[in-house]
């Protein structure tokens, strides 16, 4: 994985660091030669990824010193960008931001972090935005992917994340994967799954594709895209009918059950809406129930929906019901998407919550958090802040300015044309980003921050494991730490705080005042193994498994939910006959920014394309390889057709990854408790370009 056209008469410097990519945290070498990056090696120390790379972690060297990366601030006048000085720059904002602050009040600007970037990035930017303007109005594109994991799981455990980690898988007797491709979208947590196949470990994959994950199972059960609360509700009605529920867990450890049996109730056969034969729903009841030890593991296919905080509530039912949480081998797992997506929500880059989710509406939190940030008592508000989908709705009016952090919006959120509309509407937007693109023409002022390599600091993974960053090589440019550009943001404003001269000062700063994390320690990340939060002091050891002796709900216990199916926003119809569900790719990432300049992950799929149900192709006449246009009420794309029968007739599925892609097609319709964007669903319709 080195690249050998470089001198090798130059020593060769190996920098351990965390990949850049989805959630799993795989450790990695950086191969540094003469100040550049020139390869990358797997770090076996690591137990996370066991000496193991995917394509993408593999390739992830290529994109730092390409000749896109952004190197100078650039500001936007009279239409045009140019180059200006970072105290140009930086002066402009905080004169821009500050005045419309003074003249809208803190509902007037909105704060947005990447996923992609380092926790101490993600925490200095939520901290100058409510210290700097009291405002709540800070979010973060988890929102888009695992908001709804976040709601869920803190409804039904008392925690939003991850109860087991990744290797866990290895101790069950029984593996579901449900809306989860991981073999492409997690591919070292994807071989954990692997590994247990060849110990001989049942696994279920449940989806409406026949996915890469699908063909590795023992099991597939399709259902009908967006059906997760019925096929899950029909299955807890045969558990409960035939006595399988786990009575003495659910007795001393649950509440709610009641209102789940009177639901369900109503769900003795529900094939009609979700399209699984009972007998197969039967049988996946009396699997899951009797297994001794039983996990969920699901991604997006849950939670992209306008029901996705209910279709993660009905994976905490299941587990429930049957007592499968709080030992080895069983739990709910969320497969997280982005390097840092669990990251940038410990860190408090939340509307609702500061780090380690302590809720901005309990006055003590307030006043903790006054005190640790030299603010006025009283000043920090209380109110629920506007999150990301709803920050874009509201751009222009009553939201004058917005501030991005390594986000691409016009490619990666819903509906892009509508995204680039409100855009469009600011008085002021800032984009920060290591490269250039196609949101930031939307920008007045566009930063050079850093990737990865180089800067130092911490990712955690899906698996609530903070895994350090380390820096290998310095920035291009005059590219800067994206810290260093909050703190000096905040020093033109006469802020306190924010006087940091290393990422472990920001780290440091978060841990005093959160008590889940204080014992998460730099030092304790040295080690190959990292370490679990919560872990609340200095001597505790991290808590790789949750909820073991009592849920961290106020009460300790878990709480079940009768929960009723809710059709999509939006279904087919005659005018728009398709469903159309997106995903990942192996060999991209997100909107491609770092990946596409990865040579051989663009060589394998340089472009878009949409997979459409053998029956369908031929009714309309379309062959493998033909290039078609898809329209939804939204807007339209140009795509290339693979005929296939992974998907069923009038479902379609294509990637989230190009722009003019998928997300001109996708709903904003907001799943009413986390906000989540209906992204897996819209009707579509297909012809033949010819």
């Amino acid at each position: 994985m080195v690249n050998m056209m470089s001198d090798v008469k130059t020593e060769l410097k190996y920098v351990p660091t965390t990949c850049p990519y989805c959630g799993v945290g795989c450790g990695l070498n950086l191969v540094v030669q003469n100040g550049k990056c020139v390869g990358v090696e797997p770090n076996k120390r690591t137990p996370i990824n066991e000496g193991k790379l995917c394509p993408k972690g593999a390739s992830c060297w290529e994109f730092v010193h390409n000749p896109d990366r952004l190197t100078k601030p650039l500001i936007k006048k009279d239409g045009k960008f140019v180059e200006a000085s970072w105290d140009e720059a930086l002066d402009l904002i905080v004169k821009k931001f500050s005045e419309i602050y003074k003249a809208g009040g803190p509902k007037a600007l909105g704060f947005q972090t990447s996923c992609r970037t380092v926790n101490e990035d993600c925490y200095a930017l939520q901290k100058w935005a409510r210290v700097g303007f009291l405002t709540n109005n800070v979010d973060n594109c988890a929102r888009i992917c695992h908001g709804p994991s976040v709601a869920g799981l803190s409804l039904s455990f008392g925690s939003g994340a991850a109860t087991n980690p990744f290797e866990d898988v290895l101790n069950s007797d029984l593996i579901v994967m449900w809306g989860s491709n991981a073999v492409e979208a997690h591919p070292l947590a994807g071989r954990r799954v692997m590994q247990a196949k060849k110990k001989g470990i049942k696994i279920i994959v449940v989806d409406p594709r026949y996915s890469a994950t699908a063909r590795l199972a023992d099991q597939y059960i399709r259902f009908n895209p967006s059906t997760h609360i019925a096929l899950a509700n029909n299955i807890m009605y045969y558990i409960v009918k035939e006595g399988l529920e786990n009575k003495e867990f659910i007795q001393k450890r649950t509440k709610g059950f009641d209102d789940l049996k009177k639901t369900i109730e109503k769900y003795a056969d529900a094939t009609n809406i979700h399209g699984v034969p009972q007998e197969t729903v039967q049988d996946f009841a009396r699997q899951y129930a009797k297994a001794k030890n039983a996990v969920i593991i699901y991604c997006l296919g849950i939670t992209e929906l306008t029901t996705g905080t209910d279709n993660v509530r009905s994976m905490g039912n299941l587990a429930l019901i049957t007592g499968n949480v709080g030992r080895e081998g069983t739990g709910v797992n969320p497969l997280r998407g982005q390097n840092n997506v669990q990251g940038a929500c410990d860190m408090g880059a939340y509307p609702n919550v500061y780090s380690g989710y302590q809720k901005c509406e309990v006055p003590e939190n307030r006043a903790k958090m006054e005190k640790a940030w030299f603010l006025k008592e009283g000043s920090l508000p209380d109110w629920y802040g506007v999150t990301l989908t709803e920050q874009i709705n509201q751009a222009g009016d009553p939201i004058k300015a917005m501030y991005f952090m390594g986000l691409n919006p016009v490619v990666s959120y819903p509906d892009s044309n509508h995204v680039k509309r409100q855009l469009d509407k600011l008085d002021f937007c800032v984009m920060q980003d290591i490269f250039w693109t196609e949101s930031c023409e939307y920008a007045d002022v566009v930063l050079p921050g850093t990737c990865f390599a180089e800067k130092d600091g911490t990712f955690t993974s899906g698996e609530r494991r903070v895994n350090r960053v380390r820096k290998a090589v310095d920035g291009p440019g005059e590219a800067k730490l994206d810290w260093e550009i909050i703190a000096l943001l905040a020093k033109k404003m006469g802020l306190k705080g924010f006087d940091w001269k290393t990422a472990k000062d920001v780290w440091d700063d978060m841990r005093a005042c959160t008590p889940s994390m204080f014992g998460c320690t730099y030092e304790k990340m040295e080690k190959p193994e990292s370490v679990h939060w919560p872990c609340p002091t200095i001597e505790h050891p991290g808590t790789p498994i949750l909820h073991r002796e009592k849920f961290s709900a106020a009460d300790g216990l878990g709480t079940m939910f009768g929960l009723e199916y809710r059709p999509p926003a939006e279904v087919a119809d005659k005018e728009y006959p398709f469903t159309m569900m997106t995903g990942r790719l192996i060999f991209h990432y997100h909107t491609r920014t770092q990946t596409d300049r990865c040579s051989i992950l663009h060589y394998d799929v340089p472009e878009s394309y949409v997979q459409m149900n053998t029956q369908d192709a031929q009714e309309l006449g379309v062959k493998h390889g033909d290039k078609v246009k898809i329209t939804s009420r939204r807007g339209e794309t140009v795509t290339t057709a693979r005929v296939t029968d992974d998907v069923a007739p009038k479902v379609m599925y294509m990637t989230m990854h190009f722009a003019n892609g998928v997300n001109n097609l996708t709903n904003t319709a907001l799943d009413p408790l986390s906000k989540m964007p209906e992204l897996k669903h819209c009707a579509v319709k297909v012809e033949k370009v010819a």
